[in-house]
């Protein structure tokens, strides 16, 4: 039986926090701007119109944002790292793609950033 990889989506979060390697990126925080795709099967939910058969999307929300104010990483590959594990710790996620954008740091460009994709850890 194949395995079900239905979705859920958060798109275009921002979250303020400090991440970047040195002078002026440390000096105040910045927004982030965080896209994140939770594959879990939504059948259940589906039938139950019930959010405990689900993951909330707010939920999540409120965890990434927080994580991100709570922590000062170097590198945005670094954070992802984090909030990956912090999705996989507070949902029953079963994998998640996850994007962090930051604007206006490097020069000629709009955004750069880093997509990760995690499997639960066994």
């Amino acid at each position: 039986m194949k395995k079900k990889m239905d979705k859920i989506l958060i798109s275009g979060l921002i979250a303020t926090g400090i991440v970047g390697v040195e002078h002026p990126e440390r000096d105040f925080p910045q927004e982030l701007s965080i896209n994140v795709i939770l594959y879990y099967p939504l059948d259940k939910a589906g039938s139950s119109d019930r959010i405990e058969d689900s993951i909330s999307y707010s939920y999540v929300a409120k965890l990434l944002r927080q994580s991100v104010q709570d922590s000062s990483f170097y590198t945005l590959e670094a954070l992802a790292e984090h909030l990956a594990e912090q999705i996989f710790e507070q949902t029953p996620a079963n994998a998640l793609k996850l994007k962090i954008e930051k604007s206006n740091f490097v020069t000629k460009t709009s955004k750069v950033g880093v997509e990760i994709f995690r499997n639960r850890p066994v």
